[in-house]
């Protein structure tokens, strides 16, 4: 019995006790953090990290709740945290429609539009979320949120049926378009007119949900008809699917031309005369931007980019028009063409008096801005100032619009994202120079508004992108010596006018630039000018503005303009190291750079984007290093949040900051001081370094956490804190508006890096550094531990310079506690490090591949058939199993074999070589058997005669007598496609393959390998994934190639997974030469015994050369030239062989003596072998010279390897590293490379120093999927708003470079294929799973292979979410746990079962279930996996059970990419359990969900089936057999229940009767369970029979013992099954 605990009330009175004799947990209130249920029997587990509910663990035992009353079956109610997200808006409505199959648009060429999907709290004035769970607590504070009940009923809901909702697939006769209709909804539900919101979110999203831009909008958009507010509300659809993240224009390519004449419409929607309200212009504005960032539409770029184009120079004032001519003569000559051509195409419209000023293209930007100066200087405030800048007001005592501020804001981000791509910002900018728009924000009110804080930020942003160093129609980056050149002409020149012009500043022409091009000596010296001297100087002789600007009569406007043009501005570089590495308190809760999890994607905010295109390769890495700065410093935050409640810091007595807590990974400091402070280097202001130690104690920590501090070592990050909290408790209402930093007393944060760690008696612990020798090593002493720091320099100068000028405390005289991180999440510093070197280096990307990278250019120039110094001839060695696997390949040739000597051959073998034509076919990249039509091909010419391919076939020679000489063979017969795919990445350019599930992308990149290694043999390979495991995988398969194992390498942590018995580290392939090299010299020691030489010719590599050299190569020689005389002798060869002695241990004879030219070819083989044999000796000798382990592991990375593998994050940690030890590659070749971070994958290119300066790099071949997950960021800003978690691979792709996509899926049956392939271009079937008896049998106990299974609301319920995001949905997962037990009972292994499902929550409770319900039965045990669909990515089972979890909203698996994932990871059965009446009305879903739902809803099972320790039947596939339809959960149970109740009984009449011990595997009769007894509802205990006490209670089963706390997280990942499913040790 359990205590139900009164949350609500404990809340609100703060921490509260939960006792457990004799351990005690302290839990404190945490306002920042949610409860999750906590559940008697398990179910949900507090968190994958037990401080994340704010418990405090004394003892790391479980706690056992006091019990009063109630039942066994009671549990403590979940408690709801105000902040909990509110429901999501869907329907579920079973009369919502199903729709026909949607026609997908770009799947070849990649819909790239946005896959992010948002999920964001909605407010509902007025109403409350009714929970339909009856145990959940009524909260007077809970969040407003929208019901699936409340949308079914809302007004919205019914004129769409009524409207244009299609039914259930069936064309229901609807009303007939009403333009009165859409006016009513525009005006009643969609416009705002008060409020910073410029939408009603919530019922945008009805209508979203309900399809009314799809069905209704645009099917009866016309241009010349269609009214204001049906343009209108067509781009708030638009809008709203770019906030959801979910592709926007799709829908309207099924009409091109009405498609530009819609965008030709929204461009000239301000010309019809009307008045646009504030929220209006946010949201044509945001429509604007959204267009914009889709360049990579067709449609959408020609139509917007004629707005960027020269002709909105038209606008120009006359004196900056003559200036920007003046600079750019090349821009005249193009000027006076378009003015001819405008000019000529006036005439023929009939127009005589041309006049481009009044074009749309020339004032469509310019009113833009003028409309927004407009609003920025009379709108926002409700007051205004008057006389400029000169009356002092405190603008914080106005009142502000939050409307018009969201409009500024906006405003900024459109023209940020104008000026950061060279496209749109080499005409615009001169432009927004012209009207001064960032001197008029720097003057404006709101730039120094406590609200305008965003703005202000936004407005730097925009100043950095308009003085960005590059010249502009070049789209050449300048050095720091360039600009500081054009800097000093510059101002040389306006000296020069001063002096001639300017008499009241001849002073000023005088004097040297280094006295004047600062801010305020330059504002100082122009003040002593009159209004007027200063309008005649800026306008009229300098013509930086127009006279006629009505802001020239300002004279701090005027000073502003000439101080922004004449200053020098800051190195970007300079900018960028004087930035510090950590993050510090001020930046990690400034909500505009580092987002809160919430973000709702409503407003923007100051961070740069990733989009299509890059300025210069500088603005590339700097956008990647302030992202990845941000993400880190988010995650960071997070886990001080976490840590620090946990200390439970308060105030003593003599008024000092104390702890009464402890927390895992933070720890007080009982020492701190700072020892030694270098100079700074020449040029430098910051000091060379700062160190500091640190004292603490450990003696509060259980053993396993006293492990984890003692592990610390050197580069580990800690961070040290300040903690000071507030004498009194915060009441409620202070801690509800009260910051973070407020609530946890956190004064300030900065980072470090440990040089060292010492114990208490001064012992150094963990040096790598080989100071303390293995034998000396002692384990550390007594309870302190000293570290030794680095501190941040940057950081530290800019702390004692604020000391120093402004008085502020001393930070580092308060530190009081030490925070670490787990290693695994804390190498953010390595990689900040390894981008900021990028950035002070001279970046050389390789010529070939540098416009592609930046975005420009035409995207086919690195494509291998546009290449220099190509590889004419090939050979393929074992990739082509025989001749017709060749012919197949080639289908578009007719194919020619010849001998090497160029005679016909008639029966050719491989190997084949292959004289490649520079182009090749296009369509030799599809599979015959999936070519959707030959004929089509080449369209009448179907009598044209083929090309000819001349392939050559040859016999290679002997390898050796030895069968470990005989070379590995490939055994995978590739498709057309694949060989491809291969040829395009052994040439040099730039190869992408695009992968889809199943398609055999690792074995495409293992022959890759295989074959550049043959055809390239001096060359080195640098091999890069984004997991160990794909790492892992693909090495694996490389060792079964025809690659000697010393040539390979891996780096990184990831080695000892590795399934074989070489160790393929640095340290093991050492060792490995050391121990081959040993073999070889006592080989060589034999060889000389076999010629009666003495034996210490094998004492070293160095003496065994010089036997080479001396004995072996001179009789070799000395044979050849005997056998040259005597070919005519069938024994020679036998009798004269040199080396027959040595040769006698071979398994076969040699030589036969039948044929000179056999036995010849043996001879050769066995010279192959020794030849061999003193090359490893060769190879060897540097490891025999150099002496230490150190030396050996480097000259075998960067001299012996011809292929090293690691991970993306391993070279951005080690790239320092790299560089220093001269690692050298030249071909790159990245799997996972859609998984993998922009600049995760862009610094791998660069882990070797240039050449001359060249780049190096011959090949890139990046291999990928971009319709499956992207890479993953935690933050959600970062990912909607920044386009953070767009890989490379990915805007490669949206930028158009030709990839080959693989076409032929080997993985899964074809009708579960099918559920995804409509994703994909062609993707068909390879003939394995076509022809393969395991692909026809049906799944035993099934009627179906695939199915959908709808689960309705369980105890009244369907999700719930006890935190944020924190999904559950407690019927499903018994639904699911139910079937896998039913398939374990049939005699299904569990390591062929996998359970996933899309929401960490839901994983969790499965897992207790499973852990309930499975685990204490040995003939059931847990499954192969319990996990989440995105970290299954990349993995595969013959059987998935697939949770969908959500009842109210789609959620995130709108996003398709993620659908794809989920759909293709079963090979032989997939069972979806989910909402019918929600998923199927998901717009972006249904080609899958369609397919899912032409089979029943209700599980099918076949009952009577027997099983033959098999998961299959001799039963086809498409035959159901028996269908027994499974009504619900309650059902299933029960049939569990009975089969398991059943099986006991068949043991009991085969065993003894008081033998009630059983096997782990059930045997194969007890699957076969009559029908009739499925009624059966009771089991013995586990270790004797208990027919007084059921197991079963209504159809579910009592409390069980659960797995131990250590296992809570990691029981079902981290361990192996055997064939039955028991745990393996």
């Amino acid at each position: 019995m359990i205590v139900a605990v009164d949350w609500a009330s404990k809340w609100h009175k703060g921490s509260f006790e939960v006792t457990n004799e004799p351990n005690e947990w302290e839990i404190s209130s945490k306002p920042d953090l949610a409860f999750r249920e906590i559940d008697a029997r398990k179910r949900a587990k507090a968190s994958t990290r037990q401080e994340r509910i704010g418990i405090t663990y004394k003892q790391q035992e479980r706690p056992h709740f006091h019990v009063q009353s109630g039942s066994r079956s009671q549990r403590l109610q979940p408690f709801r945290f105000p902040s909990e997200v509110a429901s999501s808006l869907s329907s579920s409505n079973p009369k919502l429609p199903t729709h026909a199959m949607t026609k997908v648009y770009g799947t070849g060429t990649y819909d790239f539009k946005r896959h992010r999907v948002a999920e964001y709290p909605v407010d509902l004035p007025g109403h409350i979320a009714v929970d339909k769970a009856s145990d959940s607590i009524s909260i007077s504070h809970a969040p407003n949120s929208i019901t699936l009940n409340e949308i079914q009923r809302d007004r919205l809901t019914k004129i769409a049926a009524a409207n244009w909702l299609r039914t259930g697939g069936a064309s229901e006769p609807k009303k007939p378009f009403s333009p009165e209709l859409v006016r009513e909804i525009y005006e009643t539900e969609l416009l705002v007119k008060v409020g910073r919101k410029p939408v009603p979110l919530q019922r945008v999203m009805i209508l979203e949900v309900s399809q009314y831009l799809e069905n209704y909008l645009w099917p009866n958009f016309d241009f010349e008809t269609a009214t204001f507010e049906h343009v209108m509300s067509m781009i708030l659809m638009v809008n709203e699917k770019f906030r959801e993240n979910v592709a926007a224009w799709k829908c309207f390519y099924d009409r091109k031309d009405v498609f530009k004449a819609f965008l030709e419409r929204v461009l000239r929607l301000k010309q019809q005369g009307r008045c646009l309200t504030i929220a209006e212009k946010t949201n044509y504005l945001v429509f604007m931007i959204n267009a914009f960032q889709s360049l990579e539409d067709e449609i959408v770029s020609e139509t917007v980019l004629r707005l960027a184009s020269l002709k909105c120079w038209h606008s120009l004032s006359y004196g900056r028009f003559q200036m920007e001519l003046c600079l750019n003569p090349d821009l005249l000559k193009k000027w006076k063409r378009m003015i001819k051509r405008e000019a000529k195409d006036s005439k023929k419209q009939g127009e005589n008096n041309f006049d481009g000023t009044n074009m749309m293209e020339a004032r469509f930007l310019r009113n833009l801005i003028v409309e927004f100066l407009e609003v920025l200087d009379s709108e926002v405030f409700t007051c205004r100032l008057h006389n400029g800048a000169e009356e002092l007001v405190n603008t914080n005592s106005f009142e502000v619009d939050d409307a018009c501020v969201l409009y500024c804001e906006r405003f900024m981000e459109f023209l940020i994202d104008l000026l950061s791509q060279l496209p749109t910002r080499r005409y615009i900018r001169p432009l927004i120079v012209d009207v001064a728009v960032v001197a008029k924000c720097h003057l404006s009110a709101l730039y120094t508004h406590e609200k305008g804080k965003l703005f202000s930020q936004l407005v730097d942003l925009l100043q950095f992108y308009e003085t960005f160093e590059i010249n502009d129609h070049e789209g050449m980056q300048l050095t720091d010596d360039e600009v500081l050149q054009s800097h000093y002409d510059r101002f040389l020149s306006f000296q020069l006018l001063l002096l001639k012009k300017i008499p009241k500043l001849r002073e000023m022409a005088m004097a040297n630039i280094g006295a004047l091009h600062k801010r305020a000596d330059l504002s100082k010296k122009l003040s002593v000018l009159s209004l007027e001297e200063l309008k005649d100087l800026v306008c009229c002789k300098l013509k930086l503005v127009s006279k006629d600007d009505p802001w020239s009569e300002r004279v701090d406007f005027l000073i502003e303009v000439m101080v922004s043009f004449f200053e020098k501005q800051k190195s970007q570089k300079e900018a960028i190291n004087a930035l510090p590495l950590y993050p510090n308190e001020q930046i990690m809760w400034d909500e505009s750079l580092v987002p809160s999890i919430n973000y709702s994607g409503e407003g923007c905010l100051a961070l740069p984007k990733l989009n299509l295109q890059f300025l210069t390769l500088h603005d590339y890495l700097l956008r990647n290093f302030n992202l990845f700065r941000l993400e880190s410093t988010y995650e960071i935050r997070e886990d001080i949040q976490e840590a620090v409640p946990h200390l439970l810091a308060y105030i003593n007595n003599e008024g000092e900051t104390a702890f009464r807590g402890w927390s895992r990974m933070a720890v007080p400091i009982r020492e701190f001081k700072i020892t030694e402070v270098k100079q700074p280097n020449i040029g430098e202001v910051k000091p060379a370094a700062v160190t500091a130690d640190v004292t603490f104690s450990i003696s509060s920590y259980r053993a396993q956490i006293r492990s984890e501090w003692n592990a610390l070592k050197e580069h580990d990050v800690m961070f040290l804190l300040s903690i000071n909290p507030s004498f009194e408790p915060l009441s409620p209402e202070e801690a509800a508006n009260a910051t973070v930093p407020q609530r946890l007393g956190l004064q300030c944060v900065r980072g470090c890096e440990i040089i060292e760690i010492r114990d208490e008696e001064g012992n150094l612990m963990n040096d790598f550094t080989g100071r303390i020798k293995r034998d000396e090593w002692k384990p550390p002493k007594g309870e302190l531990r000293t570290v030794t720091v680095a501190l941040d320099t940057a950081q530290y100068h800019m702390d004692v310079t604020d000391i120093a000028e402004k008085g502020s405390e001393d930070v580092y005289g308060t530190f009081n506690v030490l925070m670490r991180r787990k290693p695994k999440e804390n190498n953010f510093k390595a990689i900040l490090e390894s981008i900021r070197d990028l950035m002070n280096e001279t970046c050389i990307v390789p010529e070939w591949l540098h416009n592609i990278f930046l975005g420009y250019g035409n995207p086919s120039a690195a494509q291998w058939s546009n290449m220099p110094n190509l590889l004419e001839t090939v050979d393929f060695k074992d990739t082509f199993l025989d001749a017709s696997h060749l012919r197949e390949s080639y289908p578009e040739y007719q194919v020619s074999f010849i001998n090497p000597d160029g005679t016909e051959n008639l029966h050719p073998k491989p190997p084949f070589r292959i004289r490649l034509p520079r182009m090749l076919k296009s369509s030799v990249h599809a599979l015959p058997s999936n070519r959707p039509n030959v004929a089509s091909r080449d369209e009448g010419d179907v009598g044209a005669v083929q090309e000819k391919l001349i392939v050559e076939a040859y016999i290679p020679p002997d390898p050796g007598p030895y069968p470990q000489d005989k070379p590995k063979q490939n055994s995978v017969r590739f498709t057309a496609t694949q060989i491809g795919a291969i040829i395009s990445g052994i040439q040099p350019g730039l190869t992408m393959v695009v992968g889809p599930p199943g398609t055999g992308k690792t074995d495409t990149a293992v022959q890759i390998l295989n074959v550049l290694y043959h055809n390239c043999p001096s060359q080195r390979t640098l091999i890069i994934t984004h997991s160990n495991q794909a790492l892992n995988d693909l090495f694996e398969k490389i060792m079964q190639r025809d690659v000697p194992a010393r040539y390979l390498l891996r780096l990184g942590q990831g080695e000892q997974e590795l399934a074989t018995d070489l160790d393929f580290s640095r340290q093991g392939r050492v060792n490995a030469m050391l121990v081959r090299r040993l073999e070889l010299l006592s080989e060589v020691e034999r060889l000389a015994r076999s010629l009666q030489l003495p034996e210490d010719v094998g004492y070293t590599c160095e003496t065994a050369g010089y036997f080479w050299l001396l004995h072996v190569y001179s009789r070799w020689e000395q044979f050849l030239a005997d056998c040259a005389e005597n070919e005519d002798k069938p024994v020679f060869v036998r009798d004269r062989f040199p080396f027959t002695e040595f040769f006698s241990n071979v398994p076969q004879p040699i030589f036969t003596g039948e044929s000179f030219e056999k036995d010849m070819r043996a001879a050769k083989g066995c010279f192959r072998h020794l030849k061999t044999m003193f090359q490893e000796l060769e190879e060897c000798r540097a490891f025999e010279l150099l002496k230490s382990t150190v030396d050996r592991s480097n000259y075998l990375m960067t001299k012996q390897a011809k292929i090293v593998a690691m991970t993306c994050t391993h070279a951005a940690l080690k790239r320092k590293d790299f560089l220093n030890l001269g690692f050298k590659y030249d071909n790159l070749l990245m799997e996972e490379s859609a998984q993998i971070l922009e600049i995760e994958t862009f610094i791998p290119m660069l882990l070797q120093r240039q050449e001359d300066g060249y780049a190096r790099l011959k090949r890139c071949i990046l291999i990928g999927d971009h319709h499956q997950l992207p890479p993953v960021v935690k933050n959600m800003a970062f990912q909607k708003y920044s386009h953070m978690d767009q890989s490379l691979f990915t805007r490669f792709v949206r930028l158009g470079i030709p990839y080959i996509e693989l076409n032929a899926q080997g993985r899964a049956r074809p009708s579960i294929a099918k559920l995804y392939n409509w994703r994909y271009r062609e993707l068909g079937d390879l003939p394995y799973v076509k022809e393969e008896k395991i692909f026809h049998r049906a799944n035993a106990g099934f009627s179906y292979d695939y199915q959908l299974v709808d689960v309705p609301d369980y105890h009244g319920r369907g999700e719930t979410a006890p935190s944020p995001w924190f999904y559950q949905n407690e019927g499903e997962a018994e639904y699911i746990v139910s079937v896998y037990m039913y398939m374990r009972l049939l005699g299904y292994p569990a390591h062929k079962i996998s359970i996933l499902t899309t929401y960490n929550g839901q994983k969790l409770l499965i897992r207790d279930v499973i852990n309930r319900r499975c685990c204490p039965y040995d003939f059931i045990g847990p499954p192969s996996k319990v996990t989440t669909v995105d970290k299954f990515q990349g993995q595969q089972n013959d059987f998935i059970l697939l949770s969908l979890v959500r009842t109210r909203y789609v959620g995130h698996l709108r996003d398709v990419r993620r659908l794809v994932v989920a759909m293709s990871r079963a090979r032989l059965g997939l069972y979806v359990f989910c909402r019918r009446t929600l998923f199927e009305q998901c717009y972006e879903l249904q080609p899958t969900f369609q397919q899912l739902l032409q089979r029943p809803d209700h599980l099918a099972l076949n009952l009577a089936e027997s099983q033959n320790n098999l998961p299959f039947t001799d039963r086809h596939v498409d035959a159901t057999g028996p269908i027994h339809l499974v009504s619900g959960l309650e059902e299933m149970s029960d049939i569990v229940n009975s089969r398991i109740h059943y099986s006991y009984q068949t043991k009991m009449m085969t065993h003894h009767p008081y033998d009630m011990s059983y096997p782990g595997q059930l045997d194969a009769s007890i699957g076969a369970l009559p029908i009739e007894h499925c009624g059966q509802n009771s089991r013995p205990g586990n270790d004797e029979m208990d027919t007084e006490r059921p197991l079963f209670q209504n159809g579910l089963p009592e409390e069980v013992p659960i797995a131990s706390d250590s296992e809570e997280a990691t029981s079902m990942e981290g361990l192996t099954y055997s064939q039955n499913g028991n745990v393996g040790v």
